[in-house]
């Protein structure tokens, strides 16, 4: 941004944007569209382990049965490879066989991503990357083998979820989300852990496959997944995995609530990705701090125009710029369009 440019309400920031400099010297009718330090919640290592820690805190304040597991067993590499090995060792005796998947710390689109079923194989990364750092790091989870399918294919869910405020939390869920389907039908065999098309649900990655349908994108409506699930497996069981799912990204934003730094000029547009497995249980797979908006079909763009809508409106309520200045939007900021609250701390609320 130039600095003549100042002359404006929204700065809508890419997640790669150094945000100081703007930071200093907001006015009090000026917004950004990321928190400082987002990235506490959105780099794949540090979301795993602020949950790690703040699992910790709530065993330790008597509440650990409010929390059940949100996300895989995880590893950052290279740092925590002989605790990884033990534990694939461990899985690998008692399953007779270890599947997991690694992925960059700071990537996204499914770029670096690879399943592995075997410690060779790690111990061949391990040789060349021993010394990474940062943005090189990489994590391992357990990968869900035993997902949920639809047809015979894997998918996940693309959850958009808005943060208006850290301390004391002030949090939306989306109404319009969808599910993102892989082109191939889903396998465990080791001889088809390469197959990014059957493993990968990003758009990215499945647009390359002869497969992939431009007509609807390899996309359903996240209400068109509850109805088939409502038939398949009842209303209860599926109100049951929504609740779950509310529950998972309310953690997950208290997780980081005491390392965020919170800023009455920043709002944030999560991306989050949800994974069932068979029993229908979610898993948090990844949290995205610039979800793509870019449409792909008719009714994408219909779904990503109406969420940016309703992010606006909420950003900038009828009465700001003067609910900024003391920091208290008053109650037209849940006038959210198709945005429900999934949080706010300010009168008491938790919506899951």
């Amino acid at each position: 941004m130039e600095e003549e440019d100042e002359y404006w309400n929204l700065y809508w920031a890419s997640k790669g944007t150094h945000l100081s400099s703007v930071m200093m010297r907001l006015g009090e009718d000026q917004m950004v569209n990321h928190f400082p330090n987002h990235y506490e919640l959105t780099r794949k290592d540090l979301v795993v382990k602020n949950i790690k820690k703040y699992r910790k805190e709530m065993e330790r304040n008597g509440r650990g049965a409010e929390f059940d597991e949100i996300v895989p067993v995880t590893f950052t590499l290279p740092t925590d490879y002989p605790l990884f090995v033990e534990e694939f060792r461990r899985v690998e005796s008692e399953q007779g066989k270890s599947l997991w998947i690694m992925k960059p710390c700071a990537k996204c689109q499914g770029v670096g991503i690879f399943l592995i079923s075997k410690l060779s194989q790690i111990k061949k990364w391990a040789a060349r990357n021993g010394d990474a750092t940062g943005r090189d790091q990489y994590v391992v989870s357990r990968y869900v083998e035993h997902p949920l399918l639809v047809g015979g294919r894997k998918f996940d869910l693309r959850i958009y979820v808005l943060v208006t405020n850290y301390n004391p939390l002030r949090a939306y869920v989306h109404k319009e989300g969808f599910a993102r389907f892989c082109t191939a039908k889903y396998s465990s065999s080791p001889t088809d852990l390469d197959n990014v098309l059957m493993h990968l649900t990003n758009v990215s990655v499945q647009k390359h496959s002869e497969d992939y349908n431009e007509d609807h994108g390899g996309k359903w409506h996240i209400k068109n997944l509850q109805l088939y699930l409502q038939a398949t497996y009842g209303g209860e069981q599926t109100e049951k995995m929504f609740q779950q799912i509310r529950a998972l990204i309310y953690h997950s934003l208290k997780a980081a609530q005491n390392i965020i730094i919170n800023d009455k000029h920043c709002f944030e547009l999560y991306g989050y990705d949800v994974l069932l497995d068979a029993n229908l249980k979610p898993w948090l797979i990844e949290v995205n701090a610039s979800p793509s908006l870019s449409a792909t079909t008719t009714s994408d763009l219909a779904l990503k125009t109406g969420v940016i809508n309703d992010v606006l409106n909420i950003a900038f309520p009828d009465d700001f710029p003067e609910c900024n200045k003391n920091n208290n939007r008053s109650d037209s900021c849940w006038k959210g369009g198709g945005f429900l609250p999934v949080a706010d701390e300010l009168c008491g609320y938790q919506g899951w």
